[in-house]
């Protein structure tokens, strides 16, 4: 679950160290595989599962893992994760075999209700999704990241590499997203469940490479993160939220080639895993430093193996989302491993469990038809599919075997769920355990549903009576709810209604219920124009904002109609174009992002106003209206009636 004894590079010479320790690293590894040190008589596999902490009125993040883990101070299997609302359980590694898929369901679902009953009395529940719906920027500052030393030596290493002085996050679906950030915490959005498999070095080449044709399909109907921030993005968003919040490249006037540090890979494997971790040492430069004392290769000179902390610590700081790994079995022998880092934490246990069933079998399967699956498909075709998988989830059309157009549904269910069958079959998977997890894959099939797409439609539905804010707050209750049933994501119904008895909007912040979609003027625009925009757009205010983005001033219905019945009696002089700049108001008053809306109300009651702008840094980022406060009203009427009538 990470390489937990890292610091900051602190100068040149615990650099030079360190680079000298990965460089043995790898001399070390060449040596391993050449004298064929490594476990291959045997497969096994493992995952990990991360979670988000939430509060269980609210449903909004909840930051305290550090308080959590208190409370579980003798389980070994739960860790910290990037963000204090993060916990990650390790799972047991199982052999591939028998009964292994369904007791590594039984021992999530054991971990994770031994979590809940440890954090109860914290009013704080966990929740499985690749992306938690309601999620704020302001939940990702420095704030909330996790207080261990491993994660500040990162996040400072990072920032050191940032030459853009911000974070920039674009990503385009249904909504469009478009936002600075002070931190890489950004990443900390993201919740996986990490699948790894045990390859023997010998075939470690043709496994990689089939993760990588495989990446793009299992994705496709695994998907289960469109909504951020009350956006809808991608079916999987993860995979550009986590690329760009880690991204550090400048855009240059030249046609350079810089790959970003999170990435799929840039070609297909040619020779062994040393390729990728070569490459990777030779792409990155080095971010943080283990505080390492083995020279692995006196290690080998000893006849022991090494762990390879350097090479180790490296690589968790490049992020393939099919990984390399290397490892120590319990028998003392060094293992490899794949690891899958493209499937969403959620929505059940279950579903997770049939993603790893369906990516384990196709993995066997695949390799048992495709001696070289590069013979079959193109990298370029493949890097694509993946691009298009993580846009468009379960809608997505591929560039697949044989020059074929296809639907991920047809090729899944016509082509992709037998080969799975026949590598479950080959590694002598217990029967029914196999037909219930390809049944789910099936299921969602037939359903054309998956967690992107049930998440879509619900919060879709929702949007049409309810604000943003109690539309991603359903979304999440719904979430918890259907989890502790374990049912698959195929057989939930639609979220068609909020019907939260606990949504109590008073004390959240203005930023979560401001209107972003703003029409503004300039002082120097034409007050007919301001005039027919709002009575267009059936607006009562109009903000004004200079040239540069920042507020100067606001337009009401009340001056409009104060200056048009003062021009119809002749009382204003000369018959020249009023401006804006003539009549604006610029007294405003304001409130920050932070502010609370009991606290707005009061503001907007005592000034006898009906609109706050919100504004940060002089930059106008939205504005409340007494609109909004009668919706929420309306809502929470509504709710307390149907509460009465229901006693």
């Amino acid at each position: 679950m990470g390489e937990q004894k890292v610091s900051l590079l602190k100068g040149k010479k615990q650099m030079h160290k360190f680079v000298k320790q990965l460089l043995q690293d790898v001399k070390a590894l060449e040596y391993m595989l050449e004298h064929e040190w490594f476990e291959d008589d045997i497969i096994r596999i493992g995952a990990e599962q991360e979670m988000c902490l939430v509060n269980n009125k609210s449903y909004k993040p909840a930051p305290l893992a550090t308080e959590a883990l208190d409370l579980m101070k003798d389980l070994e299997w739960v860790e910290t994760e990037l963000a204090r609302f993060n916990l990650e359980i390790g799972l047991d590694p199982l052999v591939f075999k028998g009964k292994c898929l369904s007791q590594m369901e039984a021992e999530i679902n054991m971990k994770l209700d031994t979590i809940r009953d440890r954090i109860k009395d914290l009013d704080t529940e966990i929740i499985l999704t690749g992306i938690l719906p309601t999620l704020q920027k302001f939940d990702l500052g420095m704030h909330n990241l996790t207080p261990v030393k491993r994660y500040f030596a990162l996040m400072e290493a990072i920032n050191k590499q940032q030459a853009k002085g911000a974070y920039e996050l674009r990503i385009s679906g249904l909504d469009e997203f478009l936002v600075k950030h002070d931190s890489p915490l950004l990443e900390a959005c993201n919740t996986s469940f990490q699948v790894h498999l045990q390859v023997s070095p010998n075939n470690f080449k043709q496994m990689y490479n089939i993760s990588l044709a495989l990446a793009a399909p299992v994705m496709a109907i695994a998907s289960n993160s469109p909504v951020v921030f009350g956006k809808r993005l991608w079916h999987e968003t993860r995979i550009a939220l986590f690329q760009q919040s880690l991204d550090t490249r400048t855009m240059h006037d030249h046609m350079r080639e810089r790959s970003p540090r999170v990435n799929f890979g840039n070609g297909w494997l040619e020779n062994d895993i040393l390729d990728i971790y070569k490459e990777d040492i030779a792409r990155f430069r080095v971010l943080i430093s283990g505080d390492i004392e083995e020279d692995s290769f006196q290690e080998i000179k000893k006849g022991k193996v090494p762990k390879l902390r350097a090479l180790q610590v490296h690589n968790s700081t490049v992020y393939r989302w099919n990984r390399p790994c290397y490892g120590i079995s319990d028998t003392g022998k060094p293992h490899l491993r794949i690891e899958n880092r493209v499937l969403a934490s959620g929505p059940t246990v279950a579903d997770e469990m049939a993603n790893a069933a369906f990516w384990l079998g196709l993995m066997i399967g695949m390799a048992d038809k495709y001696d070289d699956i590069t013979e079959h498909l193109s990298f370029e075709d493949v890097r694509d599919n993946f691009g298009k998988a993580a846009r468009f989830g379960i809608d997505t059309k591929f560039s697949w075997i044989g020059d074929k157009k296809v639907t991920a549904v047809d090729l899944i269910r016509e082509e992709l769920i037998p080969l799975a069958k026949a590598g479950l079959k080959k590694m002598k998977i217990n029967k029914d355990d196999a037909k219930r997890y390809m049944d789910i894959i099936q299921g969602r099939c037939d359903k054309h549903m998956n967690g992107a797409r049930w998440m879509l439609r619900s919060y879709n539905r929702m949007r049409r009576t309810v604000t943003e804010n109690e539309a991603v707050t359903a979304l999440t209750a719904a979430i918890i709810e259907n989890q502790k049933g374990n049912t698959p994501i195929h057989k939930w119904d639609i979220k068609e209604t909020s019907n939260l008895k606990t949504y109590r909007p008073s004390k959240l912040r203005v930023e979560e219920f401001m209107d972003r979609d703003l029409f503004t003027v300039q002082p120097d625009d034409l007050i007919d124009l301001v005039a027919d925009m709002m009575d267009w757009r059936k607006l009562r205010y109009t903000p004004v904002e200079d040239e540069n983005g920042q507020l100067v001033g606001l337009v009401s219905s009340r001056i409009l109609l104060r200056h048009f019945t003062q021009k119809s009696k002749g009382n204003l002089n000369g018959s020249s174009p009023t401006s804006v700049r003539e009549i604006m108001k610029t007294d405003m008053i304001t409130v920050t992002p932070e502010t609370t809306l009991l606290e707005a109300l009061a503001i907007m009651k005592d000034k006898k106003i009906g609109s706050l702008l919100v504004v940060k840094d002089k930059e106008l980022m939205g504005i409340l209206t007494e609109t909004e406060f009668l919706r929420i009203t309306g809502r929470l009427m509504r709710r307390l009636a149907e509460e009465e009538e229901g006693k």
